[in-house]
């Protein structure tokens, strides 16, 4: 048996476990032990498990995962969610679609401070699923908006997805970030240009409401202002040199965590409640991570991934095929997985295959642009059904819109996604152009 076959023999079985329930970290690492045994026996991988764990663990720039959980967790303790939502809406309420818009614009700015998400979608939820529903907005454009615009969690930096694209692929955090900053504004403005659409094609969808006045915007700036100073500390100070990500996060949850005291949001129950969901998402990723590592370990004792990659190097197809046939296949496998998962166990299967293609970048450059589009498309997998996490968040806090009006409200975001993503495919310097200017 090829090496080729037997690692597709193994990817094949982690989604058939996957499929039994069996969770994605379990699936990665018992394949992978599986794998090893067959290829190598016992006794060379009881003698790699006795260092393994230590080997990824002790990586440094792994801590940055938890503290920029802990920085969400805050965030949300302090009430960040509902200052941007509340300063976006006064902004932007009195047009057609407004809120909608508003509730966008508020995604992207929690995303900046959180990192994920599903934790984008379900805090968002709570704060402007009520407000959307008061000012009668239609059920599938408030809950599609919601559940589109969560995904800019993980697109809008910084971004957990990233960091562990860049650990895997031994690539800059900080450079990763700033890639991702002209994506995430053409996906937020994508997105609130969906909005004005829709609602001039259905007119009763998205009332506008009355005017704010001045005192208004004051006062919601007032609340909102520390957010985006800790925002340009955060990045600003990682692109400027003063710190490394691990303790640009260390600012940024020591930040967030003074606004939640000051705020009256973080007492002692919930610094306790705020360390352990932490915890409990820490915990999650790193298994995970282990699991990935472990199967990753059984893929190159195959030999699958150099040996695809000179496969495709050699079968004379146009490098821009190729690329569009891995991100086809991620949009596909967003149906089924979620965003985190789809990275770990593709990206040590793809990232040598598209390294040694020729798409006249230099090596960091390609790896960059491919780290933004896998995110992208990633991105569209988590309100793509059958699975579309965000969207079965948004459905589990709107009981009274139907699942299938959900994601009727979000197909009309999924053509902004895949219009982005062509243009990001197409013009690579979108993604690299930020990277230019510093």
């Amino acid at each position: 048996m090829s090496g080729i076959e037997l690692g597709v023999y193994g990817f094949a079985a982690v989604l058939g476990l996957m499929a039994l329930r069996v969770p994605i970290g379990v699936s990665m690492l018992v394949m992978g032990m599986a794998g090893y045994v067959w290829v190598a026996g016992w006794p060379p991988l009881l003698n790699h498990l006795k260092l393994a764990a230590y080997a990824r663990f002790s990586n440094y720039e792994l801590s940055v995962i938890p503290l920029f959980l802990l920085m969400g967790q805050f965030a949300s303790r302090a009430g960040m969610s509902r200052a941007l939502f509340r300063f976006a809406g006064v902004l932007l309420g009195h047009l057609r679609g407004g809120l909608a818009m508003a509730a966008i614009g508020a995604c992207a700015g929690f995303g900046a401070i959180c990192g994920s998400s599903l934790a984008t979608a379900a805090t968002m939820a709570q704060v402007a699923l009520p407000e959307l529903r008061r000012a009668n907005y239609s059920g599938p454009l408030a809950t599609g908006a919601l559940a589109a615009g969560g995904t800019l969690g993980i697109l809008v930096p910084p971004s957990v997805v990233l960091v562990v694209y860049a650990i895997l692929t031994e690539q800059n955090i900080a450079k990763l970030f700033l890639a991702a900053f002209v994506p995430s504004i053409i996906a937020t403005l994508g997105y609130m240009t969906v909005i004005a659409v829709y609602v001039r094609l259905k007119p009763g969808s998205g009332p506008a409401a009355p005017r704010a006045t001045t005192p208004e915007l004051w006062e919601s700036f007032k609340e909102v202002w520390p957010v985006a100073l800790i925002f340009a500390l955060v990045i600003g100070g990682l692109y400027r040199g003063w710190f490394t990500p691990t303790e640009g996060a260390a600012v940024g949850a020591f930040g967030t965590g003074v606004l939640a005291l000051v705020s009256g949001g973080l007492d002692r129950h919930g610094l306790v409640a705020s360390m352990l969901g932490t915890a409990e998402s820490t915990a999650m990723i790193f298994l995970i991570l282990f699991g990935a590592d472990m199967f990753n370990v059984f893929l190159a004792l195959t030999q699958m991934p150099a040996e695809a990659a000179r496969l495709i190097a050699g079968s004379g197809l146009p490098p821009m095929l190729v690329l569009i046939a891995m991100l086809l296949l991620y949009l596909a496998l967003g149906c089924v997985m979620d965003s985190l998962s789809m990275i770990l166990l593709t990206i040590p299967i793809f990232f040598p295959i598209i390294m040694g293609l020729d798409f006249g970048l230099s090596p960091e450059q390609t790896a960059i642009w491919f780290g933004i589009l896998v995110l992208s498309v990633v991105e569209i997998g988590l309100i793509t059904p059958p699975v579309g996490l965000n969207v079965f968040i948004i459905s589990g806090m709107a009981k009274d819109v139907p699942m299938y009006d959900t994601f009727r409200g979000v197909s009309a975001f999924l053509v902004s996604d895949l219009v982005r993503t062509s243009l990001l495919i197409a013009v690579p310097a979108l993604s690299l152009v930020a990277l230019w200017a510093f």
